[in-house]
């Protein structure tokens, strides 16, 4: 049982609002699996509320103390009903805990268990951050039409893709996030792990150790996850078979509503599950913040929004839905916008070419010789900001970077009028490489007056990589790389910076040029010469989505702002 089952449940407090109710709790409900394994629930219910709908969670992050707030108790107040339950292996719950292995066949179950249950009036939600979410995507094409509404965050239906950031291994978050759940079954490891886990991961992912060293170096002992996804890494192993759920979002019948941050680890995912839904015929609604994955800042608009959503769809009362299904912050503006969907309608497309000498404009690129640097996996290019699992990704000044002689840094002149970028930012670039095996890095940055040059977005791409051309004339391929999406406004006089280099460590694993698997415990290296062509005949560019500014833009809630 881990330490925060052992807590009793802090007071909530809740605004004094008309019709709010007093709750009570049972705990410990049991839940047996078909093979023995038995889950442990508790079941929160509002006093005198007839028929309450039921909000079911399933976490691998605890029932009780401060994990209750996360977990949904708020809503109960308001006339709903809350299940949590702990994922096998976790706070009591009996059998192993096989990170994102077990949650859609033990959710299923579950599901039956709970439409059997007495106290079961019909209908059901899902809520949830992170893992909570992903639990909650698991179950949700095969739940039934008892299900009838999904709020979930920062989150999607897979963690594939953030595993294997443009191919390459996302070696800070991956060791962070195995550290921590390794650590928090033990005693007062819900208290210790979060403030431990990232520190002990970045000090192994910079000892220069293989990577396959790196979880007992982090951990103390081989930790299973993380050998998982290392194994997984460039294969077709079956591992994802059971794990990803990103092909059924289009059958979830359940309106969703989904809220992420800029900075958020699984926001390019979390978009595409929107997408996913919108190509499919449903109306999903869409939030996206000025936050990070552990940014406390967006519990407040994630209960808002999530309680207005299961009042309309629990309850019959719409009253509380916006009008536009999507809400985007554009940072830089300091302002909330409102769009019909997304991307937002209108938005222009624009290349903004990457010229010789460090050039960045939409003016057509002029021959020239490609701009180089080289590349030493021995001493990889680091990153200094952009999306974290834990601690801070807020934008930070980029300068140190640009010293380096393996980044290339593209700079427009001052902007003679505001540029709003909202959407999806990508690269169309032109390279040559003397290793077949290398990493290309892109990032876009907003650069002030004054010098201070602030990350945006970023995206790579490992090659060899399906998004890449094939090698064409003189060793040339053409790359198409997805940058995070962004909405962000470059003010009048700031200047568009963009990077290009071939390392993010330790955010992502680098590349040693050789080819192994990264499984091995192999340790050479090998430096790779980079050239990016911006001629007329290789038109390397950034694609900036460029919006109007709509009528309607509102400032921020207090505690909403941008970092």
């Amino acid at each position: 049982m881990a330490p925060w089952d052992r807590l009793p449940v802090p007071p909530i407090r809740l605004p004094r609002l008309r019709g709010l109710v007093p709750y009570t709790v049972e705990r410990g409900l049991r839940v047996t699996m078909p093979d023995g394994v038995t889950l442990l629930a508790d079941r929160y219910v509002p006093v005198g509320v007839e028929r309450p709908p039921t909000i079911l969670v399933r976490t691998p992050y605890g029932r009780r103390g401060p994990a209750a707030l996360a977990n949904g108790l708020l809503f109960v107040p308001f006339g709903f009903q809350l299940v949590v339950q702990s994922a096998r292996g976790t706070s009591g719950s009996g059998g192993d805990f096989d990170p994102l292995g077990s949650e859609r066949a033990d959710g299923l179950v579950t599901v039956e268990w709970l439409k059997r249950q007495p106290w079961f009036h019909g209908t059901f939600a899902t809520f949830g951050p992170s893992y909570l979410g992903y639990a909650a995507w698991a179950i949700a094409a095969e739940a039934g039409p008892e299900l009838r509404a999904m709020s979930l965050q920062i989150t999607a239906s897979t963690f594939r893709d953030a595993a294997y950031v443009g191919g390459s291994f996302a070696l800070e978050s991956t060791l962070t996030w195995t550290g921590l759940t390794h650590r928090q079954q033990r005693r007062l490891g819900m208290l210790t792990a979060p403030l431990t886990s990232r520190r002990r991961a970045l000090r192994a992912a910079r000892s220069g150790r293989p990577l396959s060293e790196l979880d007992v170096l982090a951990g103390g002992e081989p930790m299973r996850f993380y050998q998982d996804l290392l194994a997984g890494h460039g294969t077709a192993n079956g591992y994802w078979d059971t794990r990803d759920f990103s092909a059924t979002v289009g059958e979830v019948a359940a309106p969703a509503t989904l809220l992420g941050g800029w900075y958020d680890v699984f926001l390019p995912w979390m978009v595409r599950d929107y997408l996913a839904l919108r190509a499919a015929g449903h109306a999903p609604y869409l939030t996206i913040g000025p936050w990070w994955h552990t940014d406390a800042r967006h519990g407040l608009p994630a209960i808002r929004e999530s309680l207005a959503w299961f009042r309309a769809h629990l309850q019959g009362d719409p009253s509380g839905l916006r009008r536009d299904p999507v809400r985007v912050y554009v940072t830089g503006a300091r302002e909330w916008r409102h769009y019909r969907d997304w991307p937002p309608p209108g938005t222009r497309r624009a290349r903004w070419h990457l010229h010789a000498g460090g050039g960045l404009g939409e003016d057509g690129p002029r021959e020239a010789p490609p701009s180089t640097y080289r590349f030493d996996p021995a001493r990889p290019t680091p990153a200094l900001g952009g999306p974290t699992l834990l601690g801070s990704s807020r934008p930070v000044d980029n300068r140190p970077l640009e010293r380096r002689p393996d980044v290339l840094v593209f700079t427009s002149p001052p902007l003679t009028a505001d540029l709003d970028v909202i959407g999806p930012v990508g690269a169309d670039l032109f390279v040559r490489s003397d290793r077949e095996h290398t990493d290309f890095v892109v990032r876009l940055c907003d650069v002030s007056p004054d010098g201070t040059s602030r990350n945006v977005c970023e995206g790579g791409l490992r090659l060899p990589a399906a998004a890449a051309g094939p090698v064409g004339t003189g060793g040339v391929r053409r790359l198409a790389v997805d940058l995070w999406p962004a909405g962000h406004r470059f003010e009048r006089g700031h200047r568009v910076r963009v990077h290009v280099t071939s390392g993010a460590h330790p955010k992502v694993a680098v590349n040693p040029g050789t080819g192994e698997p990264l499984a091995t415990t192999a340790t050479a290296m090998v430096t790779a010469r980079q050239e990016v062509l911006h001629d007329p005949d290789h038109p390397s560019a950034i694609i900036l989505p460029l919006a109007e500014r709509p009528p309607e833009a509102t400032t921020p809630p207090r505690g909403e702002d941008a970092p």
